[in-house]
C-alpha cells in the first residue's frame, strides 16, 4: 500500500470535514436561534447525501437529510420544529343518548 496516498486521502477527508464544520458555523451564525444552532447535530456524509442528527441513532434521534450541509440543516430544523408542535387534539363530538330498547 502506498503510505503517502493513504496519507493524502486521509488529508482530503479531514479537510472535506472542516469545510462542512465551517459550512455549519456559517448557517448557524446566520440563524443563531434556530434548531441547528441551538442544538448543534451532528453532520454525517452518507453517499451523495448530508445527513445532520441529533439523538443516539438515526433511527431514534431527530433527522434531516440534504444533499448540502445547509440544506440538511434546513431539514433538521424543520423536523425539529415538527416534533415541538403539540399533537392534534382529538375532535370529541357529543353523542347521541342511547336509546333503551324495553321487551
Amino acid at each position: 500500500m502506498n503510505k503517502s496516498r493513504h496519507f493524502a486521502g486521509r488529508r482530503s477527508a479531514v479537510n472535506y470535514a472542516a469545510a462542512a464544520s465551517e459550512e455549519m458555523k456559517d448557517y448557524c451564525a446566520a440563524r443563531p436561534a434556530s434548531p441547528s444552532a441551538v442544538r448543534r447535530p451532528q453532520l454525517i456524509f452518507r453517499g451523495e447525501l448530508w445527513v445532520a442528527v441529533l439523538g443516539p441513532t438515526i433511527e431514534e434521534g431527530i433527522v434531516g437529510i440534504g444533499p448540502t450541509v445547509a440544506a440538511a440543516l434546513r431539514a433538521f430544523d424543520a423536523q425539529y420544529q415538527l416534533g415541538l408542535r403539540p399533537p392534534n387534539e382529538r375532535i370529541i363530538l357529543p353523542m347521541k343518548p342511547q336509546q333503551s330498547f324495553t321487551v
